[in-house]
């Protein structure tokens, strides 16, 4: 996954409060947030406030990362967490990471003759839209007559303006969210004007899923799911195998040199890290001996967890994260 969101956490200099918390209702919420306040002994006052009032909304659970009086980063979970606070110089950021899952920028479409629904997701909240350019004519006829042949291209002229309308709607949304995945169902005739008007980045991205109208949408989320899903799924292999292939590092000592350097285009974990490792202040300055960071400048190394500083080191080179069960340890994927 791509880490732009959590960006901002690292322009923000710590320690952080992280505080993963299920959904506070009724007389539970004093009992919940004291437990919490407890394991953040050391955090101002302002923070702490800060971080009841947000943990106060409602949410089956919420991740919430605070420093300096402000909450940073807050962000809804599909369910509950497991309960965590601690005050550390990097926020924890793993837990919702690996909660939230990989999050494709995609485009679900759903096309007919009179144009498309399209719903984007990336950059922000799922977005819907209803594309259409003509109305009229759409339905051919069996009137027969010396005019059926031009009324019926006239049928076929208006089917194909709205795929173009659908396609550059496409075409602009691709550009604006690095779309990687553009699923499409809906009348075959219309699928077929579409990818026809594509530009090559978006048909190259097309996956054409089999149930959907715009009637009725029937198993069309159940498809897009299962495609996603199955995009995920070679995307991981595709990086193990390049990973293989180029000899790339892994370990800890190995990926973080190679963090530094800033080579890295994938991390690939197995999930959360909490062996300690060295941090500077920079985003790229981690190793697990301090005299090499020593040797990069860095004064007076402190100790981290190895899955927050990978993260933080992942954001900030613009690398990508991916937790797979096929590593038994932390690897990369190299840029050269």
């Amino acid at each position: 996954m791509r880490l732009d969101f959590v960006r901002p956490l690292y322009e923000r200099r710590g320690p952080y409060a992280s505080v993963y918390v299920g959904a506070y209702t009724g007389p539970e919420r004093e009992t919940h947030w004291h437990g919490v306040r407890d394991q953040l002994e050391e955090a101002d006052k302002a923070t702490l406030e800060a971080l009841e009032e947000e943990a106060r909304r409602p949410a089956p659970g919420r991740a919430l990362f605070a420093t300096h009086g402000d909450v940073v980063l807050s962000e809804s979970l599909s369910r509950t967490p497991n309960e965590v606070a601690s005050w550390s110089p990097l926020p924890h950021v793993t837990p919702m990471l690996m909660m939230r899952g990989e999050n494709v920028p995609h485009i679900r479409v759903i096309v007919d003759h009179a144009g498309a629904e399209l719903t984007v997701f990336g950059g922000g909240s799922p977005r819907s839209a209803v594309v259409e350019a003509a109305d009229w004519p759409l339905q051919k006829t069996a009137q027969g007559g010396w005019s059926q042949k031009r009324y019926e291209r006239a049928v076929d002229d208006t089917w194909e303006k709205n795929a173009v309308a659908v396609a550059r709607e496409i075409d602009d949304q691709v550009r604006r969210i690095g779309a990687e995945l553009i699923l499409v169902a809906g009348e075959p005739k219309s699928r077929s004007y579409l990818l026809h008007h594509l530009g090559t980045k978006s048909a190259d991205r097309v996956m054409m899923v089999e149930h959907g109208s715009r009637a009725d949408h029937g198993q069309f989320e159940e498809d897009v799911e299962r495609a996603l899903d199955d995009w995920l799924d070679r995307k991981r292999a595709e990086l193990l195998e390049r990973h293989q292939e180029m000899s790339g590092p892994t370990g800890m000592a190995r990926v973080a040199q190679a963090l530094r350097e800033g080579r890295v285009q994938a991390v690939l974990t197995p999930g959360e890290l909490p062996q300690p490792i060295w941090i500077g202040e920079g985003g790229t300055q981690l190793a697990t001996d301090p005299e090499e960071l020593h040797r990069w400048g860095v004064g007076e190394p402190v100790k981290e967890r190895s899955d927050a500083a990978l993260a933080r080191a992942a954001a900030m080179t613009d690398a990508e994260l991916w937790f797979s069960d096929a590593v038994s340890d932390v690897a990369a994927v190299l840029r050269y």
